[in-house]
């Protein structure tokens, strides 16, 4: 009984939180990024960067979750790989450091959600048609060679389940065309101790489902690790796929 009443309080309080927020702080933070980005003054893009990096802190402290960074993000122009448990690890990742992030294109049918994707720079790519696959392959290592950070989630979506499905490697090769670093970044959900599977998708459960879910549980701690990086210059893409994810489990089940 007093969990469920401790559970309808959260969600009013976290529900009049967000409705608050996305009606006097949201808006004018994302026209603050695109106005960096658009400026040609120097510092510019560092500027857009580090707003977009407070957004996203905020958006994870709304929706009750507290990030806890190990290990060092790579500077300069850097594949990051990551497990993906839900669609909150997009703001749990862009709160240690700015990075574009290649996400569906069914995003750009959500609400709100379409102008926080764009404004942090999403490559939105459509599953299954190859003309899309192409151009996001080329997005990516355009935006290596101009020295940016580009994240993937290669196990391809999120499904129900704590297990790291396997990595497809096609989403490797801007790295290796460019030559650049790879660093596989882990990320779990963690309550009294415990990791938190839960958190995740449950077996059809909706968009919407799942965000009242979200707001209506105990908070959780991110537990984001940061593993050691290394090149992708004449490496296949089988290759960095497997070590990537060899790495992130042993950090996930650690």
């Amino acid at each position: 009984m007093l969990s469920s009443v401790a559970s309808i309080l959260r969600f009013i309080f976290r529900g009049i939180l967000l409705v608050a927020y996305l009606l006097f702080i949201l808006f004018p933070t994302l026209w603050l990024i695109s106005h960096y980005r658009k400026s040609d003054a120097e510092g510019g893009a560092s500027q857009a960067n580090a707003v977009g990096v407070k957004l996203a802190n905020q958006l994870a402290w709304l929706f009750g979750i507290k990030v806890k960074v190990r290990g060092t993000p790579q500077t300069g122009p850097v594949l990051f790989v990551a497990n993906h448990l839900s669609w909150l690890d997009i703001p749990v990742l862009h709160s240690g450091c700015a990075m574009g992030f290649v996400g569906k294109a069914e995003i750009e049918q959500w609400p709100i959600f379409n102008y926080i994707a764009r404004a942090g720079g999403t490559i939105f790519h459509q599953r299954g048609c190859h003309d899309s696959a192409s151009d996001v392959i080329s997005a990516m290592q355009q935006r290596l060679q101009q020295g940016r950070a580009v994240a993937i989630f290669p196990e391809g979506g999120i499904k129900p389940g704590a297990s790291v499905r396997v990595f497809h490697a096609r989403m490797f090769a801007p790295a290796v065309a460019v030559g650049c670093m790879v660093q596989p970044a882990m990320i779990r959900y963690m309550r009294d101790g415990q990791r938190d599977d839960d958190f995740s998708f449950r077996e059809g459960e909706s968009m919407f489902m799942n965000i009242c879910r979200v707001l209506a549980r105990p908070g959780v701690t991110a537990d984001v690790h940061y593993l050691p990086a290394f090149s992708a210059k004449d490496q296949p893409r089988r290759s960095l796929a497997e070590a990537s994810r060899e790495a992130i489990i042993e950090s996930f089940e650690s």
